[in-house]
């Protein structure tokens, strides 16, 4: 059977990751994930809620090297760990906040003590598990590490099993397509948590998997992500969303010296893409994925429109959609966006198969239109949202909410008259503080819709007053 390396560093004293500004060396990075995995509970599952990237990866580590898996749902409320503990039973929480409330069976992240250099002092438990100070441990290549969730359409959560082979190989490919192997000594910080899967393989895996370092901190405010750039000696590479960029840019804040900027979880425009570039003056490299899938594709923004799929990946046709597999994609999964294959391995994303609109014979996609309309000067965010049911006059009207204090609505609808079919303008063109968007950057549909009813609702009783 194949073993492959818990981490890829070439020797104990390389920083693996930096913490509170202070570098953290291979060997306590082993000595931490031994005591840990010596602590752990009986229990199979493990919940991995840390904030600190650092706190989270010796976690999955120590989940790894004793043969537990980890699970990563889309969210931590009550009903979802309610569901998780449904699905496994003996699940149990493994956090860094003291006040942390998830309704599981609770381990609280230890203050180990620094046993690196002293490799005869050890946890009794971490003899039991073999568990060597000065050694990285070899991982069979099946074994379970992980168990991804997405959204089920009836409300319940749908499993995919992640083994550590299809974990490794998503993550080398990366590096590969990156150029990370170059020699060059990075340090990845990411602003999206590392319990998502794109923050999950970008900010944890990749840097574990690629010999180079990792940051603890997860920051959100430009302020916070200037901060833990500084903090770190070396080559930096920051891993971000469209959200965290924008706002970054807004800010108009000095940064350090930047190697590479990654985006996901929703295209870039292209405006944008050339702003980050300009501005950090770093090569942006935008990566296409899913939690069944992983990340399965990558382009340069600012050089092309076509997405390039990773070594061994494919997309066939079949049953109306385009399905992907090979690669570490271990089982063929359906992609729910549209797409338009082109040779060499390349394709076009055309927005997602629940988005595409048809208004009067005439068709296109949310995200096309969200992206005309994030492309005004002076608006800050905004999203279109179309109704499930139709209106009075049995057409269906989209309406959208902006965030743009300093326009009026005829302003918007003058430019997007300029850029947008006609049929596609709003009805109504709602101005709000702010978008419900999630840690990630994304924006859930049901708390868009939930802002829409709340403000048409506040509309109707000063109307009424």
């Amino acid at each position: 059977m194949q073993k492959l390396p818990l981490i890829t560093h070439s020797a104990l004293n390389k920083t693996i990751s930096w913490r509170k500004g202070a570098p953290i060396l291979v060997e306590r990075f082993l000595a931490d994930v031994a005591y840990l995995a010596a602590t752990l509970p009986a229990g199979k599952h493990v919940l991995n809620v840390c904030r600190d990237r650092y706190h989270f990866a010796v976690g999955f580590a120590a989940a790894m090297v004793s043969n537990k898996v980890s699970l990563l749902p889309p969210t931590h409320t009550p009903e979802m760990v309610q569901q998780l503990q449904a699905f496994a039973a003996d699940v149990f929480c493994l956090h860094d906040n003291k006040e942390c409330d998830i309704a599981l069976p609770k381990l609280s992240y230890p203050v180990i003590p620094d046993i690196s250099a002293q490799p005869q002092v050890s946890h009794p438990k971490a003899q039991q598990l073999e568990i060597p100070l000065q050694e990285i441990p070899q991982i069979d290549a099946e074994q379970l590490a992980a168990i991804v969730f997405t959204s089920g359409s009836t409300g319940t959560p749908v499993p995919h099993k992640k083994s550590w082979g299809s974990l490794v190989s998503n993550v080398l490919a990366q590096s590969e397509r990156l150029e990370l192997d170059s020699g060059t000594d990075y340090t990845i910080v990411g602003t999206i948590p590392p319990q998502h899967m794109y923050g999950f393989e970008s900010t944890v895996l990749l840097p574990l998997q690629s010999g180079n370092a990792l940051s603890s901190e997860q920051p959100f405010y430009p302020a916070d992500i200037a901060a833990a750039l500084t903090d770190i000696v070396g080559e930096h590479i920051l891993v971000s969303t469209p959200l965290h960029l924008r706002l970054l840019l807004d800010a108009d804040i000095e940064l350090p010296k930047l190697s590479m900027v990654l985006s996901a979880t929703a295209p870039l425009s292209n405006a944008l893409a050339h702003k980050v570039e300009a501005s950090l003056k770093a090569p942006l490299i935008e990566i296409y994925g899913s939690t069944e899938t992983g990340q399965i594709a990558t382009r340069q923004t600012t050089k092309t429109e076509e997405w390039q799929l990773l070594p061994n990946v494919r997309l066939s046709a079949r049953d109306g959609r385009f399905w992907a597999d090979g690669g570490h994609v271990e089982i063929a999964v359906p992609l729910n966006d549209v797409i338009e294959p082109l040779e060499n391995d390349r394709f076009l994303l055309l927005g997602r198969m629940q988005d595409m609109i048809n208004i009067g014979g005439k068709r296109s996609s949310l995200a096309n239109l969200n992206h005309h309309l994030n492309n005004i000067t002076s608006v800050i965010d905004g999203a279109f949202f179309m109704p499930d049911e139709l209106s009075h006059d049995h057409v269906t009207r989209l309406c959208a909410c902006v965030v743009a204090p300093n326009l009026t609505a005829a302003q918007i609808l003058a430019e997007l008259r300029t850029r947008i079919d006609p049929v596609f303008l709003p009805r109504p063109l709602l101005f709000v503080q702010s978008l419900p968007r999630n840690s990630t950057g994304k924006l859930p549909r049901n708390a868009l819709q939930k802002l829409i009813i709340q403000h048409m609702l506040a509309n109707q009783e000063e109307c009424s007053t």
